[in-house]
């Protein structure tokens, strides 16, 4: 390759990224190489440079991006529905990359693979350098769910979709399982890019959604993207921006939620939701991704209230095809591009991760070129 791809690596808790020339990429059967047009920062990236999480070194991060196909291995690649993907088609790709042969693959399971590769979050090695989305070039494995991206919709609206939208399919496929979401009033805990995509795609489902967040500059965005109220999780239930108030606003007098949404990963907003919901409710799991407070749950109130609590961690391709018809469909009508914030040149990624902890938006976004 000329000029050689780029790949940011990271050494490990403590150390800046440093720069890896990878001059050649050799690519199997069904692989293919990727240029990566934009990447976003994600949660886990910032959870992962912290010390928050443990993670193999070095690494390339980044599991959220998009790019268009510069070569294909021998014999070519499909996508999600078999369609042959060309050079030059833009794709987004899933964050995991599974087996396709072992029980849980075959068990409708491929987001719990038992021989699970991630990108962005494998030991980068021989063969493989390309492995994250922090870099100009992308490796994708044979296997890996792609799917193809309309030319004309926004880098920061699509870089999500591998990770934030196709997540937040797989939560509300999860809770319309149980309980439909049209005419629903739901309710979501946590309005970060996660919590802002469900509110948009709830909505579009029919639903009314309620959102509980801290912070008014979050609330204030949940409402741009449809919810129908919002509340202080902070504040007394029964108080103005308390969250009995927003549900009577979003549903009217004696309205019930039938399904929540927890995305913010805080213990009082999962006891909260779980108190909160109607009998038949579901509650639906997916930002508690790292060990914290036991959720104590009193049986008898799971058995005669009918409850359902399910846990969505990663997604299945299906969801990743979900996540880029709904943006291809809903992206402009509601603010994706606006939630990505700074977009920093891929040398200054450490700049990046340090402005994206400050959470002052839900992503911020690297251009390799």
């Amino acid at each position: 390759m000329y000029p050689s791809a780029t790949a940011m690596v990271w050494p490990g808790a403590g150390h800046r990224h440093e720069a890896v020339a990878v001059p050649g990429v050799r690519l199997s059967p069904g692989d293919a190489l990727v240029e990566i047009e934009l990447a976003t920062i994600c949660g886990s990236d910032l959870h992962t440079v912290a010390g928050d999480r443990e993670a193999p070194a070095p690494l390339v991060l980044g599991h959220e991006q998009v790019g268009r196909v510069v070569a294909l291995g021998r014999g070519g690649a499909t996508s999600t529905d078999g369609h042959r993907i060309s050079l030059g088609e833009r794709i987004v790709w899933s964050v995991a990359v599974p087996c396709g042969r072992c029980t849980r693959c075959r068990r409708g399971l491929p987001q719990k693979c038992a021989n699970l590769q991630k990108y962005g979050h494998e030991r980068m090695r021989r063969g493989w350098e390309l492995s994250g989305g922090f870099a100009t070039h992308a490796h994708i494995l044979a296997g890996t769910p792609m799917v193809p991206a309309p030319d004309d919709l926004a880098a920061a609206v699509l870089a999500p979709a591998s990770c934030a939208t196709a997540t937040v399919a797989a939560a509300l496929e999860a809770a319309s399982a149980i309980t439909p979401l049209d005419g629903a009033v739901v309710l979501i805990a946590g309005a970060g890019m996660l919590g802002l995509t469900a509110v948009a795609m709830a909505t579009d489902s029919g639903a009314r959604v309620v959102v509980s967040d801290p912070d008014p500059a979050r609330r204030d965005a949940a409402l741009t993207f449809g919810a129908a109220a919002v509340s202080d999780p902070r504040v007394a239930l029964d108080s103005a921006l308390g969250l009995a108030a927003a549900i009577v606003r979003a549903g009217g007098r004696g309205a019930v939620p039938t399904v929540a949404l927890e995305l913010s990963g805080t213990a009082s907003a999962r006891s909260t939701l779980l108190s909160a919901i109607d009998v038949g409710g579901v509650l639906v799991l997916v930002g508690s991704v790292s060990p914290g407070p036991e959720l104590l749950v009193d049986p008898d109130q799971l058995v005669r209230r009918l409850l359902t609590v399910r846990g969505v961690h990663n997604y299945a391709p299906r969801h990743l095809e979900q996540a880029v018809r709904f943006l291809a469909q809903s992206g402009t009508r509601y603010p994706f591009a606006e939630q990505v914030g700074q977009t920093f040149p891929l040398s200054e990624v450490d700049a990046a991760l340090a402005a994206a902890s400050t959470g002052a938006s839900p992503r911020v976004a690297l251009r390799p070129r």
